[in-house]
């Protein structure tokens, strides 16, 4: 049971991003973010998107930081994840 976050490698809106997600429940997720003053807007199905100056306040948090490929093995794992077709 965690919450994951990846490096930031995503370029958008002048920065680059990071993807916050929970192995264990969406619920777990939204309370996350909630706590942390992440925006519900930042949402995307199934994770949300982080900018780069937020990373290290998260992982101080309590956001496990993990490679992107583990990321996506554990969200598919948890039978969280929503396939790109289905977006």
């Amino acid at each position: 049971m965690a919450v994951l976050i990846d490096p930031s490698m995503w370029p958008a809106h002048g920065t680059v991003w990071s993807h916050l997600v929970s192995d264990t429940s969406l619920e777990e997720l939204h309370a996350f973010a909630r706590a942390n003053d992440v925006p519900r807007r930042s949402f995307d199905l199934d994770h949300y998107d982080v900018p780069e100056h937020r990373v290290a306040e998260l992982v101080a948090a309590g956001a496990q930081p993990v490679s992107g490929h583990e990321l996506v093995s554990r969200l598919i794992a948890s039978g969280l994840r929503v396939r790109a077709r289905d977006r």
